[in-house]
């Protein structure tokens, strides 16, 4: 009996269910950061229609009633200067537009600039005109440079001090057609090269010729080759009496484009050689790479030798170039 009451003795099993209330899991999670996010969203609409000035919040009405209307005659609907978050100021509750802490300071800055700008361009220029008296004086002391006196023409225009050396009828600086310096030009470019010495500016040269055309035309050895060829040949002359070569920025011929005497293009005097000692303002504006705007180094030169109207030369007779 005791055998079979064991045999009948239940077999209990207990089983553990996992995953209790799995008829929402974590999705109450999902749902409260929706509902935060939401009121996030809620107050700051409410900020922003609280610190919104009133012609804005009609802009905005007026955007949502009729929005091509605004999008297209403007307004304050379409983000005017009105926004009282010009700028970035921090008083949000002032209804006008603020601006920057820095805009004042620059303000204040820029007229300094231009200020400072003004006063280096003024002692540039006080410094060209001291050298203008100098080399003066020079001609006038010099027994050598005085009878060439009439042949010296010295002026300030807006990029420098200009020094023009022309030819008179009866003594040429160069033969006709050649680019040989004569020995009165040779002491002449030599005195102003050592005058030139004590001023750290930067120096341009250029060539003239008058208009008589050479007979091969333009198209073989031509004026334009001649007033260079002269021009490169002052510089030399310059490089002897100990200027510093670092200081020529440039070297051009501008054969008869540019006459001295405008009505008389075969005059003695369109024949010349001119020596511009530049100012700071356009020395840099010569060597600041420019935009996009094809300036040949001719017309920059005519610029400096301050351009008047060219006069051409096809309808004159042939003589001998000079």
């Amino acid at each position: 009996m005791a055998e079979k009451g064991k045999q009948l003795q239940p077999i209990i099993i207990k089983r553990i269910k996992k995953g209790g209330h799995a008829h929402h899991g974590g999705a109450w999670k999902i749902a409260y950061a929706d509902f935060v996010t939401a009121m996030m969203a809620f107050f700051l609409l409410m900020w922003l229609l609280g610190s919104t000035t009133q012609g804005d919040l009609k802009g905005i009405s007026d955007y949502f009633n009729t929005p091509l209307k605004v999008a297209m005659t403007g307004g304050s609907g379409s983000g005017d200067s009105t926004s009282i978050l010009k700028g970035g100021g921090k008083d949000i509750s002032r209804d006008t537009g603020q601006v920057k802490k820095t805009d004042s300071k620059d303000k204040k800055q820029k007229p300094d600039m231009e200020a400072a700008k003004a006063e280096l361009e003024r002692q540039d220029q006080a410094k060209l005109a001291q050298l203008k008296r100098r080399i003066e004086d020079l001609i006038t002391a010099s027994l050598t440079l005085r009878q060439f006196q009439n042949q010296i023409q010295l002026d300030l225009t807006m990029d420098g001090l200009r020094i023009q050396i022309v030819d008179e009828k009866n003594r040429p600086m160069f033969d006709s057609g050649r680019a040989v310096v004569k020995d009165y030009t040779r002491d002449i470019l030599r005195e102003i090269g050592r005058a030139l010495n004590d001023v750290e500016n930067r120096i341009t040269l250029s060539g003239h010729t008058d208009a008589a055309p050479y007979s091969s035309g333009e198209r073989g050895y031509s004026n334009w080759e001649l007033s260079a060829d002269r021009a490169n040949a002052a510089r030399r002359e310059l490089i002897v009496a100990g200027t510093d070569e670092g200081k020529i920025l440039r070297v051009v011929g501008l054969a008869a484009s540019v006459p001295f005497v405008l009505e008389d293009p075969l005059d003695a005097r369109n024949r010349r050689i001119s020596i511009i000692v530049m100012n700071k303002r356009a020395a840099e504006a010569v060597l600041r790479p420019g935009p996009a705007i094809d300036i040949t180094d001719a017309a920059r030169a005519a610029s400096l030798d301050q351009q008047i109207p060219a006069i051409g030369a096809a309808a004159l007779p042939a003589a001998a170039p000079r």
